[in-house]
């Protein structure tokens, strides 16, 4: 089944160069642009100005800063750790037929995108909701590209879900 879904979605590849394009800017350049999305997003989404108390907001600001970037972090180093101690290979060195759109060294599960960005968008959703929605589908976009684009099995990006997701709910209590 890991394989069947693999394929579906590798199946986009390689068709036009237009789609190749868009699938390696989903895998590879957004993951860049959510990262500053959500450090422009907490910074201009405050009420430091409408406060009766902007010296508590700002540092309330902060707190939030270090939730939201902190957690994440923490879940990609987890993931990491568990790269080296599980050894997954990835889909075009196991696969004969699979050639990656591009080329993504070290072992493959869990992915450390899936990880992060499922972390910061459950991190988001949990302080604001229609934000956090937002960044979850860009964990599932950045997920299925890099599905598509060969570097990764299916199953290493629902374990990249899951890690995440259950990481920023346990930590979610500090």
């Amino acid at each position: 089944m890991n394989e069947t879904i693999f394929y579906f979605f590798y199946n986009l590849a390689h068709q036009f160069n237009f789609l190749d394009s868009v699938i390696i800017f989903l895998a590879v350049y957004l993951p860049w642009l959510v990262g500053v999305s959500a450090f422009l997003f907490l910074i201009f989404h405050h009420k430091i100005h409408k406060s009766p108390n902007p010296l508590k907001e700002f540092i309330n600001k902060w707190r939030e800063f270090f939730y939201v970037f902190f957690i994440p972090s923490l879940a990609w180093i987890i993931a990491k750790i568990l790269k080296s101690m599980v050894q997954t290979e990835r889909p075009f060195l196991l696969l004969q037929n699979v050639t990656a759109l591009f080329n993504e060294p070290g072992f493959a599960f869990p992915s450390g995108h899936a990880t992060f960005f499922s972390a910061l968008g459950f991190v988001l959703f949990r302080k604001h909701k229609r934000a956090g929605y937002i960044f979850i589908l860009f964990a599932i976009l950045i997920g299925i590209a890099r599905i598509a684009s060969g570097v990764h099995f299916p199953v290493d990006i629902l374990g990249g879900f899951l890690l995440g997701w259950i990481i920023a709910f346990f930590l979610r209590f500090i």
